[in-house]
């Protein structure tokens, strides 16, 4: 079987992308998921991402990590944006469905921001927090994190008995300024460190600003910079967040399975 695919990076986190709208592609084929993004033998890339038809809305974004598991994935929802304007199916603005329920977003600027979902809760886990948004973080505050060794001590917490049998992501994040962080992030699914993650950017950042009314928050990844909007509600929820930069497409091709 020969696939054609799309190849997407944001801010590093890249993606292999497939216009699934004619749903040929099996779900239930997770070793097939796992090969197109293994880095040696298939295209390479941190997870799936198939575009489908729906009903309602614009499109459905199907992701699913390298391992063959699924999560809601910010950078993947931006990639996924920025590759339906690619195939003509939305302009400028543009409402989809992503595992965690719909999602908005905007193209403006060469950047694709996506309102993500209402944070309800954060959670103290004694000095660290842990926030979902769409996708469970644990965020941990460190000094000096361009030289934390993020693999050995994100696989600790990942694997900690604590967030069994599904784990966590976990995200090492160090203060620069008083509206900029820099964010590291081991994800779950990926086994290693990513250059981006936008789930983790966006809790970080959440955890970081998390008693001003309204915030706006610079990231810098190693893959490059993001930025999070949001506000703070009296009750210790969060609403109208958003996660913005770039998404680009960085070549295209047919793989034989």
């Amino acid at each position: 079987m020969e696939i054609s695919f799309y190849k997407y990076q944001g801010t590093g986190n890249d993606f292999v992308m497939i216009d699934d709208r004619n749903e040929v592609f099996d779900l239930t084929d997770l070793d097939l998921i796992s090969k197109l993004c293994d880095r040696r033998f298939g295209v390479g890339a941190d997870g799936l991402i198939l575009i489908r038809n729906h009903a309602d809305l614009d499109f459905e974004m199907i992701y699913f990590n390298a391992d063959g598991s699924q999560s809601m994935c910010g950078n993947g929802a931006r990639c996924a944006v920025a590759f339906s304007e690619f195939l003509g199916i939305v302009h400028h603005k543009t409402n989809f469905l992503a595992i965690d329920g719909p999602h908005e977003a905007v193209i403006e600027d060469g950047l694709v921001q996506l309102k993500m979902g209402d944070v309800e809760t954060l959670e103290k886990k004694g000095d660290d927090i842990f926030v979902n948004t769409g996708s469970p973080h644990h965020i941990r505050f460190v000094e000096k994190v361009r030289e934390y060794p993020v693999y050995e001590k994100g696989k600790e917490v990942r694997f900690d008995q604590e967030y069994a049998p599904a784990g966590t992501n976990v995200n090492f994040v160090e203060k620069i300024d008083v509206d900029e962080l820099f964010v590291r992030t081991y994800e779950r699914g990926v086994e290693d460190e990513t250059l981006s993650c936008g789930t983790g950017v966006t809790a970080a950042a959440i955890a970081f600003s998390k008693d001003k009314p309204t915030s706006n928050v610079k990231i810098n990844t190693l893959g490059g910079q993001l930025s999070v909007k949001f506000q703070s509600l009296p009750d210790g929820t969060f609403q109208d967040i958003w996660l913005i930069g770039p998404a680009k497409q960085v070549f295209k091709g047919q793989i034989t399975v």
